[in-house]
């Protein structure tokens, strides 16, 4: 969320903004909330000099009762009373226009960054960089779900049974790697210098409002029927949600966090939550971590992060490269965004594992979280990435260790994590 102040004062770059992004139908937004900002700064005034006459007049009838002048008291005591009806009036004009500033600020996408490229879409997203060789292997690859089923690991048709579309039960060597994974990726972190967080996996309403725009909430969350209470779509949600209204001392900064949880989302609109895989699916484990540091160390940080994750893919031999997210990719809150796609063997083509994020201060507006420094308080920046998210990188992981046997090996890295295991030898043909 922006400053109302910076629309203010700089309309034209913010509607530009609004072009880059291709949300042509909310420049008519940027006029409206400026006007009434104006309204509201205006009846703010009215009502700051209808205080100060107040008690300006509160000692003119405390003197004209000391007077014995009870006739010019009592009249200005109804000027008074005038005063505080309008003033009730100016209080709730103020709160309506507060409201309908707010809705609309929500509603106007952050500036992106200088150097996200301008397109409509993902199709438009721009390669950054590749890592490791792909390969495609002289025998066939089966579609994950064969794979998995081949090592008696998944059973999608009981899931289906008990919870619908987009569930799964995982079994044997195919759970424990999923395990495996998710310990290794936690440690793998932990080891990168950031502290290991387990979150409340439920947020409340305010806190939702706070770390995303309404679209995505829409698309993705689960609300818990009766409470304000949702489920998490990612644990940054609730990793951010912990410093709301909170002053983080200058000195504690960067705060560098790794967290685990379940995720669980609607896929709302999503295409293929029908086709039997588990791509994209209602409810997975994640590995994410976040960042909430100084204004001026974000950009920094950001490659920081997106480089953990490739890091991670390829200390598991899987070739991975890096997609900038173009101006009509990114969700309003984002000023810069990239996405970390795994190579399928299978596919023969490249599919997202992950996504690394710089909100700037757009979170840390929306849920008050500031850095208390020597010279004054103000915003922090907040920026998030994936480690892993199982079953997703299952996929990458069995396609790309998948033997012409049918076997999986197992890198050296992960091995300690599977009971010293060096492959998954399939008991099922």
């Amino acid at each position: 969320m922006l400053d109302i102040k910076f629309v203010r004062e700089n309309p034209d770059i913010v509607k530009e903004n609004i072009k880059k992004k291709f949300q042509d139908s909310k420049l008519p937004l940027v006029d409206e909330v400026i006007e009434l900002d104006a309204k509201n700064r205006a009846a703010q005034q009215e009502a700051d000099d209808l205080r100060a006459s107040r008690n300006k007049l509160s000692k003119q009838i405390g003197a004209l009762m000391a007077q014995g002048k009870k006739d010019e008291a009592e009249s200005v005591k109804a000027e008074v009373t005038k005063n505080a009806e309008r003033l009730a009036e100016l209080e709730k004009i103020n709160a309506d226009l507060k409201d309908k500033i707010l809705k609309i600020m929500y509603t106007i996408p952050q500036i992106i960054d200088d150097t996200v490229p301008v397109g409509k879409d993902d199709s438009e997203n721009v390669e950054i960089e590749k890592f490791g060789e792909p390969v495609v292997p002289d025998f066939e690859i089966p579609y994950h779900t064969e794979i998995m089923e081949s090592f008696c690991g998944i059973d999608l048709d009981a899931a289906r049974r008990v919870a619908g579309n987009g569930f799964y039960y995982l079994l044997g060597d195919i759970a424990r790697l999923h395990s495996a994974v998710i310990s290794y990726a936690r440690d793998f972190m932990i080891d990168r210098g950031f502290t290991y967080v387990v979150p409340p996996f439920m947020i409340h309403g305010n806190v939702v409002e706070g770390v995303m725009s309404f679209p995505e909430m829409d698309a993705m969350m689960y609300k818990i029927e009766g409470e304000d209470l949702y489920l998490i779509g990612t644990s940054e949600h609730s990793m951010i949600g912990r410093f709301i209204d909170q002053q983080i001392p200058e000195e504690q900064l960067p705060l560098n966090l790794t967290s685990y949880s379940p995720c669980f989302r609607k896929e709302k609109g999503a295409h293929g939550i029908e086709e039997r895989g588990v791509y994209r699916i209602h409810q997975f484990e994640k590995q994410e971590m976040i960042v909430v540091c100084k204004p001026e160390e974000s950009k920094k940080w950001y490659d920081v992060l997106w480089k953990n994750t490739v890091d991670l893919f390829r200390s598991l031999d899987i070739p991975v490269r890096t997609l900038e997210c173009c101006s009509g990719d990114l969700a309003d809150l984002k000023c810069k965004s990239c996405d970390v796609e795994a190579w399928s063997p299978r596919q023969k083509k490249y599919f997202e594992v992950g996504s690394c994020s710089n909100l700037g201060d757009a979170q840390a507006r929306r849920l008050h979280i500031r850095i208390k420094g020597e010279n004054g308080n103000y915003l922090a920046h907040t920026l998030n990435n994936t480690v892993v998210a199982p079953p997703r990188m299952l996929i990458a992981f069995l396609e790309n260790n998948l033997q012409a046997d049918g076997s999986v090996l197992i890198p050296e890295v992960l091995q300690p994590y599977m009971g010293g295991k060096k492959a998954l030898i399939p008991n099922k043909k």
